[in-house]
């Protein structure tokens, strides 16, 4: 079966789905092609830069920290390989570039007790999502450690759950996405982690369940018209109460 890697604004409208495998080619890399990576690309950025620490000085030579450790030139290869669909940019942003950026995966291993290391355990987590390598992503992903915020973490979880549902471990992504919209209680994040969720609900034939997510957008102010998904939860919350 051939995949097509459905719009953010396709994917919004599109009915609930009755098979598993359907749900699966549909809407994976919705989240991590879409919203939650620029979110996260965004948010990692900012965060390094203001948590680069006495550790990381310890950690590395000046030499090292300004061309092994600093993640921005492996953020610019993940963004511009998912945006574009270029597997070679994802391929340098996880093993390096060979011109001083070492890549994710050896910062992640080589500088692990850092906050670099701990970001670069996420974006190397999304630039294998972003090639269809679930299991890693999930594994690098999981090895995150929460930094405790509204941004970054619920982002995180984000991206987690959708690998999870990539991996067809269903139940376990609707209360990664569950947890996420907690975790980021704000109208920009939430509702389209509770709209997820609700969607693999749907799935599952779980309508009661959905509906409940499905309401509970209904209660987040509309901030932004860029984000679609007050404008099609009433059909979906008829959907479900049918």
């Amino acid at each position: 079966m051939e995949e097509t890697k459905a719009s953010k604004g396709a994917a919004a409208t599109q009915p609930a789905l009755n098979k598993k495998e359907d749900f699966i080619l549909k809407y994976k890399n919705w989240i991590i092609g879409g919203v939650i990576a620029v979110i996260v690309a965004i948010v990692g950025v900012v965060l390094y830069k203001n948590h680069k620490s006495a550790q990381q000085e310890k950690a590395a030579t000046a030499s090292a920290v300004g061309q092994n450790i600093y993640l921005n030139d492996g953020i610019d290869y993940y963004i511009n390989g998912n945006t574009q669909g270029d597997s070679t940019a994802i391929q340098k942003a996880l093993n390096g570039d060979g011109k001083g950026f070492i890549g994710f995966v050896k910062i992640a291993d080589e500088y692990s007790s850092t906050p670099a290391g701990n970001l670069a355990n996420l974006y190397a987590g999304l630039s294998y999502a972003a090639i269809d390598k679930w299991q890693e992503a999930a594994q690098y992903i999981e090895k995150f450690e929460d930094a405790g915020d509204i941004a970054i973490s619920p982002a995180a979880m984000g991206a987690l759950a959708n690998c999870y549902a990539n991996l067809n471990q269903l139940d376990k992504a609707v209360e990664t996405f569950k947890k996420a919209a907690e975790r980021a209680a704000n109208a920009a994040q939430s509702p389209m982690f509770l709209v997820e969720a609700g969607l693999i609900l749907e799935s599952q034939g779980k309508k009661a369940d959905a509906l409940k997510l499905y309401e509970q957008v209904k209660t987040y102010e509309r901030i932004d018209r860029q984000i679609p998904y007050q404008d099609v939860i009433d059909e979906y919350i008829e959907r479900v109460s049918q």
